[in-house]
C-alpha cells in the first residue's frame, strides 16, 4: 500500500482530556471543569485538574511526536483559555500558549489542525443558556475570529466543532457529559445553534485566513445497521442513521434536516428561523470523520428510542464496548463520498481502547491496537484507491488521557501515561504506526 504523497499522517488530542490546569494564567472554567467537579459524574470523580498536563510539558510531547513521523497534529482550543468569560476580554496568556505550541509544531515540520470547539464551553456563556442560547452563535463566531485574526497566518487547517452530535446527544438528551442535561428540547435547539455557529465561524474564517488555508468541520459517523430483515429492525436502524450520521451533514450539504428525525422528534423540532437553512449551507473545505465503530440495531419496545444494539458473535470488542469493525470505516467514507459529493476528507479520529499495562520490562505491548490500526488503514488505502479524496489519518489519540465520564479508566494512545508519574511510554502500537509512518513519508 502506497498513499498518496501529500498525504498527512497525524493524532489528535483535546484541550480538556490533556492539558491540565484548565484555571492557569487566568482561564475561565469550562462546563467540563464543573461538570467533572460535580459528584456523580465521573468515574470515581475523575478530573481534568492534571490530565497529562500538556499544558506545562507540550514540548516533550512534541518531541515524541517527531519519534512518531507524524507530519500533522490535530489538537482543540480551550474557548475559556482565551475568552475567560466566554466573550469579551481576552486572556493574552491563554493566547500565548497556542501560539508557542503552533510555532514549535511548525518549526518541527509538523501541520497544525485545530479543532476550535472540542466540547469545553466556557461556563460563564452555559449560566447564560450556553448553546441552547441562540446568542452563542455571535459568542461562537467572535472567538473564532479572534483565533482567526492571532493564528490564520500560521495553521493551515481549522475545524469548527467536534462531533456536535455527541455535545447534543450525550450532553443535552442523555446527560451523560456535560453540562449534564436530559432535555429534549434543549437538545434540539442546541444542535441548530451548534451548526449556525459552524456556518457562521467559516464565514468569519474567509475575512481573515490566507487562500490556501482550508476549514471543516468535524462528525462522528457510522453504519447503522439492523440486526434482522424485520420491519421493525429496518425501521430503527433507518431511524438513527437519520439521527447519528445526517442529522449534521443535510443541513450543511443540502440545506434541510432529515424529515425522519423532524417526524421521531415532533414539536421539539430544530427552532428554525428565516434565512437559517441557507446560512447553515455556507460551503465548507472538507469533511472530518471520526470513526469507531458501527451499531447493529434491534427494535426493543422497552427503551425510551425502541432500539438495542445486539452483540455480534466472534468479534474483538474494545474496552468501550464498541466491535472492532474496520470495514464500516471504507463504508461510511463510501457514504459520504456518494451521497454529498468529493468533498475531501480528513480521518479525524479512529483509534480503540484496551487494557494496557507495562511489563516487568516497563514495556506496553498492545497487539490488539497495532491490529485495529493496521486494518482500518488498509480501508483507508481501500477508499483512496476507490477514487475517495481522503487527505489524512489522525488517530485517536497520542497520549492516553481524560476519557470524559470514564475518567482514566479507558487507554486509547499511542504513548502509555502513567498518571502519577506523568511519565510517557511508546505502545508497542505506538513504534509500529512510526514505522508505517516513515515507510510512507520516508521510504
Amino acid at each position: 500500500m502506497r498513499f498518496p504523497n501529500d498525504f498527512l499522517w497525524g493524532a489528535a488530542t483535546a484541550s480538556y482530556q490533556i492539558e491540565g490546569y484548565p484555571l492557569a494564567d487566568s482561564s475561565g472554567a469550562s462546563i467540563w471543569h464543573r461538570f467533572s467537579h460535580t459528584p456523580g459524574t465521573t468515574h470515581e470523580g475523575h478530573n481534568g485538574d492534571i490530565a497529562c498536563d500538556h499544558y506545562h510539558r507540550w514540548r516533550e510531547d512534541i518531541e515524541w511526536m517527531k519519534r512518531l513521523n507524524l507530519n500533522a497534529y490535530r489538537f482543540s482550543v480551550a474557548w475559556a483559555r482565551i475568552l475567560p468569560e466566554g466573550h469579551g476580554r481576552v486572556n493574552p496568556a491563554g493566547l500565548d500558549f497556542y501560539k508557542r505550541l503552533v510555532d514549535a509544531l511548525l518549526e518541527n515540520g509538523i501541520t497544525p489542525m485545530i479543532t476550535l470547539y472540542h466540547w469545553d464551553l466556557p461556563a460563564a456563556l452555559h449560566d447564560r443558556g450556553g448553546w441552547m442560547n441562540r446568542d452563542c452563535v455571535g459568542w461562537f463566531a467572535d472567538y473564532a475570529s479572534l483565533m482567526f485574526r492571532e493564528l490564520g497566518d500560521r495553521v493551515p487547517l481549522w475545524a469548527t466543532l467536534n462531533e456536535p452530535w455527541v455535545v447534543m446527544a450525550l450532553g443535552y438528551l442523555f446527560g451523560q457529559h456535560a453540562p449534564g442535561l436530559r432535555d429534549l428540547g434543549g437538545a434540539s435547539r442546541a444542535g441548530h445553534h451548534m451548526l449556525l455557529a459552524h456556518a457562521q465561524a467559516v464565514k468569519a474564517f474567509r475575512a481573515f485566513a490566507p487562500q490556501n488555508a482550508q476549514i471543516g468541520i468535524v462528525t462522528n459517523l457510522g453504519p447503522q445497521q439492523p440486526a434482522t430483515d424485520s420491519p421493525q429492525d429496518q425501521m430503527i436502524a433507518t431511524l438513527w442513521h437519520n439521527f447519528i450520521n445526517r442529522f449534521f451533514l443535510d443541513p450543511i450539504f443540502r440545506g434541510e434536516y432529515p424529515q425522519a428525525v423532524l417526524s421521531f422528534v415532533g414539536e421539539f423540532a430544530p427552532p428554525i428561523e428565516e434565512g437559517d437553512m441557507e446560512t447553515l449551507q455556507t460551503p465548507i473545505d472538507f469533511l472530518g470523520v471520526n470513526y469507531y465503530t458501527r451499531n447493529v440495531l434491534t427494535y426493543d419496545a422497552t427503551d425510551a428510542f425502541g432500539s438495542r444494539t445486539v452483540p455480534q458473535e466472534g468479534k474483538t470488542y474494545t474496552e468501550m464496548g464498541w466491535e472492532v469493525y474496520p470495514e464500516g470505516l471504507y463504508e461510511i467514507l463510501r457514504w459520504v463520498h456518494d451521497e454529498y459529493g468529493a468533498i475531501p476528507l480528513y480521518i479525524t479520529e479512529n483509534g480503540a481502547a484496551f487494557p494496557d499495562e507495562p511489563n516487568e520490562q516497563g514495556e506496553v505491548d498492545d497487539p490488539l491496537r497495532e491490529e485495529y490500526i493496521r486494518l482500518h488503514l488498509e480501508q483507508s488505502y481501500r477508499a483512496i484507491q476507490d477514487g475517495i479524496p481522503l487527505k489524512g489519518f489522525f488517530y485517536w489519540s497520542l497520549m492516553d488521557n481524560f476519557e470524559w465520564a470514564f475518567g482514566y479508566t479507558k487507554r486509547f494512545g499511542l504513548l502509555y501515561v502513567d498518571f502519577e508519574s506523568l511519565q510517557r511510554t511508546l505502545k508497542r502500537s505506538g513504534r509500529w504506526y512510526a514505522e508505517w509512518v516513515a515507510s510512507q513519508r520516508f521510504g
